[in-house]
């Protein structure tokens, strides 16, 4: 059994301790948002923050998130209003948006940290998280857009 906190409720899961948290959150949880994309941590799909750091959710062990307060794409705003979420739809950064949850919530943890950040400084902390249909500049632009405005 292992407790934690997603997305400010308290949840209790009977599952395999090793078992990535990936598939408690979308399976047994029931939030999809959180997207399953390589399995390897390498593509940033799965992004969701544990105890305030982004994190590859396929990479953690449930185990790992005993006690910890685990935020999805969900939970960022109750109704898609966090100046993220208003500034992708405004520069209309998703094509396929599979990989977009995950996006959304590694530049959450940028400007959580950073609210001003500079071009230089997204790309950087960006890195890594993967988009297939290659919206990299839209992302960036959304990115600096919800700088400036929120």
């Amino acid at each position: 059994m292992a407790s934690f906190s997603v997305n400010g409720k308290p949840v209790s899961v009977d599952a395999d301790p090793k078992t990535p948290l990936l598939w408690v959150i979308r399976d047994i949880v029931g939030l999809t948002g959180t997207k399953y994309g390589c399995g390897a941590g390498f593509c940033g799909a799965c992004t969701v923050h544990i105890d305030g750091r982004a994190q590859r959710s396929c990479q953690v062990q449930v185990s790992a998130a005993e006690g910890a307060q685990i935020v999805t794409i969900e939970g960022l705003s109750p109704n898609s209003s966090h100046p993220l979420q208003k500034a992708w739809v405004a520069a209309e950064v998703p094509q396929c948006g599979y990989c977009q949850s995950g996006q959304i919530m590694k530049a959450a943890e940028l400007l959580a940290s950073n609210p001003k950040p500079s071009r230089q400084q997204i790309v950087t902390h960006m890195d890594g998280n993967i988009c297939r249909c290659g919206t990299y500049n839209r992302i960036i632009a959304a990115i600096e857009r919800a700088s400036r405005e929120g």
